[in-house]
């Protein structure tokens, strides 16, 4: 049976406890479904209304998540449960943990701790859900999403449906555009971890009063972390990983969001990353000091010092971008995204891996067609031009490496159509290899259109 036609007999054979209707709904000892009272109908009555955990625990909105779970698929948690065996688990466990949700006793599962490298140094701590934990907070989110997310501020873009990266890069732009050449760069001091769970709370309570939804958040926050084969208590933070986070933390940010706007500031906020635009150097240091003070004082955050700043919009990066100065600033990709574009190309083309070209093929095509997809978005098409010619120097670079000796050199460049004469002073040069991928010989040796034959993909987009 393929995956579409089991998650359709799943949905089936789950439809009954996924249905309000069928709630409380319980098999006799024959097996036969015992027939319900009058009180197990009550969310039928369109009078009453309806909870935000009931909505929670629609059949619509489960399988909505449940196909939201294995379109992410990641990995297990501390469990060792998979994707794929979610629906299973499902089908067989869900009458009694759907029972648990709604009377606010279910307890979730230590996240699992995981550490990945920042790309700018340090390590970034993620908390991963097990694979139920992320269906349940999947579930919350599509209903909490839509409740909260009209409310939030206009000028904050992260984690946000039809909202985008690209999206708050562009809103920056306008404000340097309209005059506003200084920027205010807040960097906050390992949010995720920091959050204060009561304050956090609080905010929900302000928007919601359902019981057994507020257990359940609070229970994600105090579920604890297990690193190493321990569990930690967690007592502040909301842990990367989770479907909720991200909305959790926009609900926290609002606050500083509602205050900016409140001030009158032109501001941009993609998640944890805020920058806010000026006319001059000396107001920038006024909003620094007051904005500093406001975050640590109301949110119970800290701002990194070491790395915020108020500065000229092009000597900072927003979001992998950074903008070109003068009165019509242009976005261009900022020098350590650069920087870090070349060293995973490197790593991928590295002459001691033993590769052919063809084999480097998929994995450097899969690199920069997200590359591409994203810092496309940059308005400096001599930059991705460059890139695209040094990828090809580099390509040639590495061809060069793999011919090894003078004589196969020179056979492989005759082979080609270079002139015996060029290639003997090509095969015979004394230069390294970097050098002699820039040469006439290799140049007309592996050209262009090589590359595309070979299926490696133009680093250059037409803007």
């Amino acid at each position: 049976m393929d995956g579409k036609r089991q998650n359709s007999e799943i949905g089936r054979q789950l439809e009954l406890a996924w249905t309000p209707g069928a709630e409380g709904e319980a098999r006799g000892e024959s097996g036969v479904r015992a027939e319900p009272d009058a009180s197990e109908h009550r969310l039928e009555n369109p009078t009453e209304p309806v909870s935000v955990m009931q909505e929670v625990l629609t059949a619509e909105n489960l399988r909505a998540a449940l196909r939201q779970v294995q379109a992410n698929q990641g990995s297990p948690g501390i469990d060792g449960m998979t994707v794929a065996q979610l629906p299973a688990y499902l089908q067989t466990h869900w009458p009694r943990i759907k029972e648990q949700l709604l009377q606010g006793r279910y307890r979730p599962q230590p996240v699992k701790r995981v550490e990945i490298p920042k790309p700018d140094g340090g390590i970034r701590k993620l908390g991963i859900p097990t694979v139920l934990d992320r269906f349940i907070q999947q579930a919350a989110l599509q209903v909490l999403q839509k409740r909260w997310d009209k409310t939030f501020s206009e000028s904050s873009y992260g984690f946000r449906p039809k909202r985008s990266a690209h999206q708050a890069v562009a809103a920056a732009q306008r404000h340097i555009a309209s005059g506003r050449g200084w920027v205010v760069d807040i960097d906050l001091e390992k949010f995720f971890d920091r959050v204060n769970h009561d304050k956090l709370m609080g905010r929900i309570m302000q928007r919601e009063n359902d019981k057994p939804l507020l257990k359940l958040i609070r229970a994600y926050l105090n579920a604890g972390v297990m690193e190493s084969g321990v569990v930690v208590s967690s007592e502040e933070g909301t842990p990367q990983g989770g479907p909720l986070s991200p909305l959790l933390s926009n609900l926290v940010l609002d606050e500083l969001d509602k205050e900016l706007e409140r001030r009158g500031h032109a501001f941009v906020r993609y998640a944890d990353d805020c920058n806010i635009y000026v006319h001059s150097e000396r107001a920038g240091q006024r909003v620094m000091e007051g904005i500093s003070r406001f975050i640590t004082d109301q949110l119970k955050l800290k701002v990194n010092a070491s790395k915020s700043a108020v500065a000229r919009p092009k000597d900072r990066k927003f979001l992998g971008f950074s903008f070109t100065g003068g009165k019509e600033p242009k976005r261009r990709v900022a020098p350590k995204a650069l920087a870090r574009f070349k060293e995973k190309v490197r790593k991928l083309t590295r002459r001691t891996k033993g590769q052919s070209l063809r084999q480097m093929q998929v994995p450097l095509n899969v690199y920069l067609r997200g590359w591409r997809g994203y810092f496309g978005f940059c308005q400096t098409p001599s930059v991705l031009k460059a890139l695209d010619e040094w990828i090809r120097r580099r390509l040639r670079c590495l061809a060069w490496t793999h011919w090894k000796r003078g004589v196969r050199r020179f056979a492989e460049l005759v082979k080609r159509g270079v002139g015996k004469d060029l290639a003997a002073q090509t095969a015979g040069s004394q230069c390294g290899p970097w050098r002699i991928s820039n040469s006439p010989g290799l140049n007309m040796a592996l050209p262009n259109r090589l590359w595309d034959r070979l299926g490696i993909e133009r680093g250059r987009l037409a803007l």
